[in-house]
Parts: C-alpha cells; structure tokens; sequence
C-alpha cells in the first residue's frame, strides 16, 4: 500500500524533510489561494501604465512588495529596474526570474473598468499609453511568484534573482542609432552577477493562443529585429517636365519592390524565415511638382548572425545601385536592435518534463518561430535561457480573431495567471532539485 502525506502535514514538516520538488503542491496551493491578489495588481498597473524608462510609480510598488517580504531589493537598475534576490536557507544554484515593466503608446479603445485614461506626448504627437502587450501580467505574475517562494525560503536550495526589467519595447536615438533596451542596459550593469546567474526563465502571455496552454520551441524561438532608414535624393522638377528632373518616388518605389527579392530570392527559407518590410514612406508637398527626396522605414526580422548579415548587405546593395542607375543616390541606415531569442537546446529538453507534469502533455505544445522579437535574448546572450509562452486567449473568443498585441482593443484572460505563477516556481524549484545530486556527486 502506498502512503500519502497530507498537504498540512507536509506544511508541518521540518526543512530537511523537503526535497525541492516536496514544494509542487504546496506552490500550487498558495497559487490558487492568491490567484486573486495576482489579477488586482495586474488591473492596477494596466490602469497605470508608464512608458520605457519612466516606470517610476510601477517600480516603487514592485520594489516595496518585494521589501516586504524581506527580499534583498535594488533600484534603478538600468534607469528604473528592479532587482531581488532571494536567498535560500541551503546553497544551491542561481536561477533568474524576469518580467518587463514598460507600457506601450497606444491608446486603448475598450471599456473595461480598469482601463487606462493616461496620456502623453510621443514623437511629436499626443497619445494614450497602454500594456498592450501584456507586461502588466508578466508583473503581477513574478510579483506572485515572489511572495511563494519568499513563504518558502527555510526550504529553497538555491537563490532566486527576481528582474523587474524596464524599456522591453526599447528606446529609440536619432537617425541611424542603435536601438536600447533595458535587457541590453541590466546585462551591461551586472544584473546577472554578484550573485552570478546560472539559468534564466521568462514567460510571455499571448492574446492569440488558448488559455491554459504553454508554448515552447527549443532554439530560435523569436526573430532579430532592426530598422531600416533609407533616403533617396533625386532632382527636384514641375511634374509637366519629368525629364528635367530625378524622381526619387519612382525609384523608391523601385527599391521597395527590389527588396523584396532579398527574402524570395536570396534567404534560404526552409533554413531560416525572414521578413523584410517597408512600413511608411515620405515624399513630396504638392501634386505637381517632382520632390527633390524621399525617405522610407522599415523593419528587418532575421533568426540567424549570417542569415542577418547577408539580408543586411543585400539590402545596402539593392537600395544604392537601384538608385545609381536612376541617376539617384540612396543613404541607407540599418539600426541594429536585439537579436534572436535562442532557447538553450540543452535547457529546454531539461526543463520541459516541470512544464508537462505540471500542465500535461495536451497542452503544453511546440510553437513555430515567431517573427515578432525579444529583448530577453540580451540575457540569453550570456547564460543559458528559456523564454515560453503562457496562453491568454479571452475565453469568449475562442472560434473568432483575437485583437493581437500592440493595438488598442487588446485584451486577455486573467485566469490563466494562476498556471504562469505556478509554471514559473515549479521550473526554479526543478532546477534546484536537479542540481542537487549535481552537487553531493562534486563533493566526493
């Protein structure tokens, strides 16, 4: 006969009695009992969203919470980061736990009772700010994840670096300028040192995949982003005398067409996607008169370093030489942004039996490579990495199209917050489980 210990008795038990996967069902347990308390701070922050650098009032709430339940806190970390580091009663590995924080400028369209009025003023033009892309979850979420594991501290066999990341959507300079994130800024100032860091896990909630589903892909899982700055000087003519000018729209419209080839005729699909688009272009005053530019921007995704290079360069020489042989010349700027979000091969094939003995095999499912990017990928850079994907699809839109991330009438289901919370704690407590053998065998 088998014998089973009761939840409170298990809760009763002294720290040496616990291996680390002992605290699954108690992590459950407290998941559920807050599953409340995760969606109000989520509704606060969404009703008081802040722009990248500037989450001034959701940081101070963050760094207070995790004070109170006597975690070690760091502030301004990257302009307005926050970090804390939780120490376990018995040594062990460093695992690192990361949300971002940042809100986007979007002005939000819904009626929901927490929707956010704030405004602001944006590249020249008056806009909401909204959490359009669910970082109000991801808080509210680690927050979550904070308070079990700090409930459990006599019992953690390691140390839990909780990053509260600001700017994840980036900070953009002038013309021609990198793109800054604050993945980017935390890795240059040592977030993942003193203690060092060992493992990193980060999740995304997604308006498109069903709730109580996980979604994972070893690997690159999320594409490199830059942006493309393209200015055409032509000759300034009157539209009756074409031929006394140079027409810099006919032109770009040449460019724009002759980019397209780099991705049907020049990347190797089957290996590697990638996407080349041109999302706005300028010109001109007046009907009839032949302007003497133009300018154009656009987008770049690549998952490979020389799958990028190559789309790069091509699309430097495609730009120049289509404008030289139309008497044109073309000035072409490539900002670099972040680059693809790798899965650690060997991580995810260790870590992906937490997430199906949590949230079984059915519903924990392998995702094809997403175009969109990640600044996580900064962190992954340096340690190995997993990034997932926690459902969030509305429950009543089930069979219609789902507004997607970054526009106004975005929204999520909150009851999938409780299978992020415990996704997250049972992946720490695993790794330390893991690592534990690891350790007893060293000291032989």
């Amino acid at each position: 006969m088998k014998a089973f210990i009761s939840l409170p008795a298990l809760l009763l038990m002294g720290p040496l009695a616990f291996s680390q996967a002992s605290l699954k069902p108690i992590i459950n347990q407290k998941a559920k009992a807050m599953e409340s308390k995760t969606i109000s701070w989520r509704r606060d922050f969404h009703e008081h969203p802040e722009l990248g650098n500037n989450e001034i009032r959701t940081s101070g709430i963050i760094a207070a919470h995790l004070r109170s339940l006597g975690i070690e806190v760091q502030e301004k970390v990257a302009k307005t980061g926050v970090v804390g580091i939780l120490k376990g009663a018995k040594p062990g590995p460093v695992v690192a736990l990361r949300a971002d924080m940042d809100g986007l400028p979007v002005t939000e369209r819904g009626e929901l009772p927490f929707k956010s009025t704030v405004t602001t003023e944006y590249n020249g033009q008056k806009t909401g700010i909204m959490h359009a892309c669910g970082h109000d979850s991801h808080m509210a979420i680690l927050m979550s994840v904070a308070e079990i594991l700090a409930s459990e501290k006599a019992n953690l066999a390691g140390t839990v670096k909780f990053i509260f990341q600001p700017a994840e959507e980036g900070v953009y300079g002038a013309r021609g300028e990198k793109i800054v994130s604050g993945a980017e800024l935390m890795v240059q100032e040592g977030v993942l040192e003193n203690p060092k860091v060992d493992a990193i896990f980060g999740l995304h909630i997604m308006a498109e995949a069903a709730t109580g589903t996980i979604q994972y892909r070893p690997g690159a899982t999320m594409a490199a982003v830059d942006e493309l700055d393209i200015q055409v000087k032509g000759k300034q003519a009157h539209g009756a005398y074409p031929w006394q000018g140079i027409d810099p729209i006919v032109i770009s419209s040449q460019i724009i067409l002759g980019l397209q080839t780099i991705v049907s005729r020049n990347v190797n699909l089957p290996e590697d996607p990638a996407i080349v688009t041109v999302g706005a272009i300028h010109s001109g005053i007046r009907y009839n008169i032949i302007p003497e530019s133009a300018s154009m921007i656009g987008t770049i995704r690549t998952f490979g370093t020389e799958q990028r290079k190559l789309v790069h360069q091509r699309i430097t020489d495609i730009a120049t030489n289509i404008a030289k042989s139309g008497g044109a010349v073309a000035d072409v700027h490539i900002s670099t942004g972040y680059p693809a979000t790798i899965n650690d091969v060997n991580l995810v094939d260790k870590m992906l039996p937490s997430l199906i003995e949590l949230n079984g095999r059915e519903k924990v499912l392998l995702k094809p490579a997403h175009t969109g990017a990640e600044d996580f990928s900064f962190f992954q850079e340096k340690i190995p990495g997993f990034f997932f994907f926690l459902g969030g699809r509305p429950l009543d839109k089930l069979s219609v199209p789902v507004a997607s991330h970054h526009t106004p009438d975005f929204q999520i289901d909150e009851s999938g917050f409780q299978l992020g919370v415990k996704a997250l704690s049972h992946l720490v407590v695993d790794y330390f489980e893991q690592a534990i053998p690891m350790a007893k065998k060293s000291k032989k």
